[in-house]
């Protein structure tokens, strides 16, 4: 199937599509002010991004589940049961699962929300936003769930949508993070909360450098050999070390209007859950 055939599949009502991948550290400020940013440990232009990150989800898009089974030995089932558990959802409410790749936390909330609740499950990725449909309406979830090709940074939806906004595994991919959570924090509801679940540092330096030769010795090979592409997932491992820490995200929440703001460190911080409310 042609790119192009894939976009026309995809709702697509984002009006600007620029996309994932560098952290928030000084040095990234600076690139940025030259007009550069990063793909992961590279220093790109920023027009080369878009493409260069859009690439990356195109090629894994198909093997994203089983990767992730792979890669986490299942335990990322695990972290977005307690993500879903802590969000607090009620029958009724409206759901936005941003960077929803797959659609795994857009399924179980469409159980969760029922018939007078809505989900919408978007990804600036058409790839993936297509197998997440797929997979989803293969099993009968087709009720409560909409699908929209959506940039973080330029969320294309009304101030004071949604109850709760995911973003799962996806925020470490966007350029600029700041404006994202300013974008997630107007259309959330007054009340409403933001669950941030993604990669971030290890408590103990003997697990951080167990992660690392796994993340760069180990991983891109599984990608080579599942996916018959190390690059990409070397490109990961990578954004996964240019992410901010939790105490660095947790401020930058602050920065951006949430209050009582947290997170809960999982698998002694290889994840984080961070979680904020718009009141």
């Amino acid at each position: 199937m042609s790119s192009s055939d894939k976009n026309s599949q995809a709702s697509d009502l984002s009006t600007s599509q620029q996309t994932p991948a560098d952290a928030d550290t000084s040095a990234d400020n600076s690139a940025e002010s030259k007009g550069t940013t990063h793909f992961g440990y590279k220093t790109i232009e920023k027009a080369d991004k878009i493409s260069m990150v859009a690439g990356v989800f195109h090629s894994v898009a198909k093997q994203y589940d089983v990767m992730n089974d792979l890669m986490s030995f299942g335990i990322h089932r695990l972290w977005k049961r307690f993500t879903i558990d802590a969000s607090g959802v009620r029958p009724g409410n409206t759901v936005l699962d941003l960077a929803g790749g797959t659609g795994d936390l857009t399924a179980k909330f469409s159980q969760l929300v029922g018939r007078e609740g809505k989900v919408i499950l978007a990804d600036i990725n058409s790839s993936m936003l297509n197998v997440g449909r797929d997979k989803l309406r293969d099993k009968g979830l087709v009720q409560n769930i909409e699908y929209v090709q959506a940039n973080a940074e330029y969320l294309p939806f009304e101030e004071n949508t949604f109850d709760i906004v995911t973003i799962a595994f996806g925020l470490r991919n966007v350029t600029d993070k700041d404006k994202a959570l300013r974008s997630i924090y107007s259309v959330l509801k007054p009340g409403g909360r933001l669950l941030i679940l993604e990669f971030s540092k290890p408590e103990h330096e003997l697990l951080n450098k167990a992660y690392d030769f796994y993340s760069f010795n180990i991983l891109p090979k599984i990608g080579e050999l599942v996916a018959k592409d190390g690059e990409s997932y070397q490109y990961l491992a990578e954004s996964i070390r240019m992410h901010p820490d939790q105490e660095t995200l947790k401020s930058m929440m602050d920065n951006a209007g949430f209050e009582q703001t947290s997170f809960k460190n999982l698998t002694g911080g290889v994840v984080a859950l961070h979680k904020g409310y718009k009141f």
